[in-house]
């Protein structure tokens, strides 16, 4: 092919990986939901690895769409998990914990940018015959919560205002936190039941029309848009 299908192809390669990350971020809300926090972010790992598989050998297949399409399940892996990773970390965490817990992700991707650049070094992965090894290590991680997520409870306040499984939420709390009394957390998550009860889930659009948050998504909003002015994307 030409330079410019090469340019459009190469293009296709690093951009889908944005699509792929907004289809993962829209779907997170309602999966969390359906299936729970500990089974979604189960189910992130699918794309992680099927990611992984075909890049891994798109090099053997001599097919470039296969780098293209794992780039895709990829970005939805990330969008999936990036969100319920926050939403099942902060719920699980004690109150004078919560916020420390939350900065764990952003101190995971700064950790898995740095992995990345390290691997991509000429002197270890970055060489003609092993970036489809690269290309597919993203399956490591994904092992490893396959691996050990099972042995952890679910949110404790999933089990209790979505599932309305009491006695759940209890279990799992111990199981977090130890023995002690945790009664005045369970407590505030009755109350918050009680608040929301009979609410319907908010869309996208009653979210912006809700005067109460407004100062909240602008502040977020605008954080998000600098992020993207700050360089790392050049990098």
């Amino acid at each position: 092919p030409g330079e410019e299908v090469i340019t459009l192809m190469w293009s296709f390669v690093v951009s889908i990986y944005s699509i792929g990350g907004l289809l993962g971020s829209l779907s997170a809300g309602y999966l969390s939901v359906r299936f729970g926090r500990k089974k979604t972010m189960l189910f992130a790992n699918i794309p992680a690895l099927l990611s992984a598989a075909l890049m891994g050998l798109s090099w053997l297949c001599g097919s470039f769409e296969m780098i293209i399409a794992g780039r895709l399940f990829s970005g939805v892996c990330g969008g999936l998990a990036l969100n319920i990773h926050l939403m099942y970390a902060g719920e699980c965490a004690p109150r004078q914990l919560r916020g420390l817990i939350a900065v764990t992700a952003s101190t995971a991707i700064a950790v898995g940018k740095f992995v990345g650049f390290a691997l991509g070094l000429r002197e270890v992965l970055g060489v003609d015959a092993l970036w489809p090894v690269l290309m597919a290590a993203n399956a490591v991680p994904a092992l490893v919560q396959l691996l050990t997520l099972p042995f952890f409870p679910d949110s404790p306040r999933y089990l209790l205002i979505d599932k309305k499984d009491k006695e759940g939420c209890i279990k799992a709390v111990k199981q977090l936190w130890g023995d002690g009394d945790h009664m005045a957390e369970i407590d505030d998550m009755m109350a918050e039941q009680e608040v929301i009860r009979g609410e319907k889930v908010k869309s996208i659009c009653d979210l912006f029309r809700d005067k109460a948050v407004r100062w909240q998504l602008i502040t977020l909003f605008l954080v998000s848009s600098c992020m993207q002015l700050i360089g790392v994307n050049v990098v």
